[in-house]
């Protein structure tokens, strides 16, 4: 079993205190056999009309009205307020060849994703632009500082219809995720330059998330779009477990419900309604089994190359449902899954950040308003950075990056070569897990341990400058958007048994199927045998702390970012510690630690990630 760090951890608040698409050509080969249809089940013209319901861009107005009509859905995920082209690793995509081998492309950057878009829409007079949660949190300097407003603004120009919500819209709470959705100045940093905010274009659907006093949703739980006589809705929900993931004060007043039933539930109303076509938007994914973007995760049957949460999910929603997009894992794929009546229904999703969209093509019946699941046919295509800009993105970025300028381009460390986050271990992992370790025993000198969890390692960082800078400069922004959760560095006495616990709560319980690998700092060391299952996976009697097994009896004092000390992504047991001391923000940590280590004629080397031996 592979263990990748996950990528959705939530933050407890925004650090805004400190501030004064040519389309792409290569195409999944993942996509349904189109069935034969009459002539009329087609695309054409250049025309943009309004959806339905007072929101959205609907594209196109239509010419003809034949039985069959070709909708374009364009859909993505994951966004994270990604709007320059992301760093490393987190900026490209592996394709795979004709000869099986593998390259990587340069992907992503909303100047771009924008140029993709509006190319892939010229030709089609019913297009839909769609997506599947997390567009806003764990975002960039850029857009974090300003608790996401660029992302929205740059969301409105790309012409976005409707999306899920995310675990992530969550991070500061209902009412911050309401002023994203209607706009209105932040309620303690004010205006920015000025201007009133004015909220989102598109509806953010939330059908699973309940306000826990009326018991109602707490936004709309779905939207039609509707062009000349065509009608398709659209439900939206977040992954039922959004409260182990975010903090607790980010879902305080708010229940979230099953996925599935809560899907089928709208679906029944919308079908009430006359609206027959229904495409859901599920903040919940997958992991395919290969990393390649084009993966053809339906060979060798339907399905077989996909494992994970949506795989149940999409088996029992209900066959009124058309296609799913979905998000969450941060992984691409375009596969069908058997619905319940046995019958194949296309799922999605588009990597993260910007790197890739999705263009599927349903064909809507007029005679029953429903849409022909024979016919569906999808595929995802690379935000490649060889098309040219869209000029009115790169004004958005120049505009709120002059405003986060002075506080981003402060130098706060200098590295060797890139430092990575990839991997079970991590090279980044490591040296957070060093920093906070330090931090840990500046305030505590009986601290013995750090321990960070790799979801929250947002981005790596590269040595190559991003600005002018210079090459192996850390800039403020790039230490942001490694760690841009705003989390505090917290010390918990523990004792051993409860260290070894926490250990294997790493791939048991709620983190068995998707393990969630700690990083560690130096001094601690143990053997995972992924030939094994469950807790046996970390092998006990390899446990080491500076040489010594784990006393069981013992206490131990350990460092980690405050969403951990609180028992979050499913490590109770560190929920359980005590004599806790809340120390200064995890990012300052980190910054004091790159400050003291690091210079321009010495600096950092990465970690060489060897403090955990995996056994496969």
């Amino acid at each position: 079993m592979p263990v990748t760090a996950q990528p959705h951890q939530p933050r407890r608040r925004r650090r805004t205190s400190r501030l004064l698409v040519a389309a792409a050509t290569v195409v999944t080969a993942g996509a349904l056999a189109a069935a034969a249809l009459p002539a009329s089940a087609s695309a054409g013209g250049n025309d943009r009309g309004h959806g339905g319901n007072g929101h959205g861009h609907g594209h196109g107005h239509g010419q003809g009205q034949g039985r069959y009509q070709d909708v374009q859905l364009l859909s993505f995920n994951d966004l994270h307020g990604n709007l320059e082209p992301p760093a490393g690793s987190s900026g490209r995509v592996t394709e795979v060849q004709p000869d099986g081998t593998t390259k990587t492309i340069d992907a992503g950057g909303v100047e771009y994703l924008a140029t993709h878009l509006r190319e892939a829409r010229k030709g089609n007079r019913y297009s839909i632009t769609a997506a599947g949660g997390d567009m806003v949190g764990a975002s960039p300097l850029l857009s974090g500082l300003f608790h996401d407003e660029p992302t929205i603004e740059a969301l409105n120009k790309l012409d976005l219809d409707v999306t899920s919500v995310g675990n992530h819209e969550f991070d500061e709470g209902a009412k911050e995720l309401a002023r994203l959705q209607n706009g209105g100045c932040h309620p303690t940093e004010g205006c920015y330059a000025d201007k009133e905010f004015k909220g989102a274009d598109f509806p953010y659907l939330a059908a699973n998330v309940l306000d826990e006093k009326t018991g109602k949703p707490l936004l709309k739980p779905y939207w039609v779009w509707k062009q000349r006589g065509v009608k398709v809705g659209f439900i939206g929900v977040t992954l039922e477990g959004t409260p182990d993931i975010v903090s607790a004060e980010g879902v305080k007043g708010l229940k979230f419900k099953d996925e599935v039933e809560t899907i089928n539930k709208y679906a029944k109303e919308l079908q009430r309604q006359g609206v027959k076509s229904i495409v859901a938007l599920i903040h919940e994914g997958g992991f395919p089994a290969s990393s390649s973007y084009n993966y053809d995760c339906d060979s060798p049957g339907a399905g077989d190359g996909i494992s994970g949460p949506i795989v149940d999910i999409a088996k029992n929603i209900t066959p009124q449902v058309d296609a799913l997009v979905t998000g969450h894992t941060h992984n691409a794929y375009v596969c069908t899954i058997p619905d319940p009546a046995g019958n194949p229904r296309m799922v999605t999703s588009a990597s993260s950040f910007g790197r890739l969209y999705t263009d599927t093509t349903l064909t809507y019946d007029r005679r029953t308003g429903d849409i022909a699941r024979t016919s569906v046919k999808s595929a995802n295509h690379v935000v490649t950075r060889d098309v040219p800009k869209a000029p009115d993105m790169t004004r958005l970025i120049g505009k709120w990056s002059a405003l986060a300028a002075p506080i981003g381009n402060r130098p706060i460390g200098y590295v060797s070569a890139d430092i990575n986050r990839d991997g079970t271990e991590s090279p980044l992992g490591d040296l957070i897990a060093d920093a906070q370790f330090v931090y840990g025993k500046a305030q505590d000198p009986e601290t013995d341990l750090a321990l960070m969890n790799p979801g929250g390692i947002r981005a790596p960082i590269t040595y190559a400058a991003s600005g002018a800078e210079g090459d192996g400069v850390v800039t403020y922004a790039e230490g942001f958007t490694v760690q841009p959760f705003a989390n505090t560095v917290n010390l918990k006495d523990y004792t051993g048994a409860q260290l070894i616990q926490v250990l294997k709560e790493q791939v048991s319980g709620p983190n068995e199927a998707a393990p969630k690998i700690l990083q560690v700092s130096s001094g601690l060391t143990y053997t995972l045998d992924l030939t094994k299952s469950g807790a046996d996976r970390v092998v006990t009697d390899s446990i080491r702390l500076n040489g010594s097994p784990i006393d069981e009896n013992a206490t131990y004092r350990v460092a980690s970012n405050s969403f951990l000390a609180g028992g979050g992504d499913g490590f109770t047991t560190l929920g359980e510690g005590t004599n806790e001391l809340v120390g200064a923000d995890d990012l300052a940590a980190f910054e004091q630690y790159l400050t003291a280590n690091s210079s321009a004629t010495a600096p950092i080397a990465p970690p060489a990630a060897d403090r955990i031996t995996v056994v496969q």
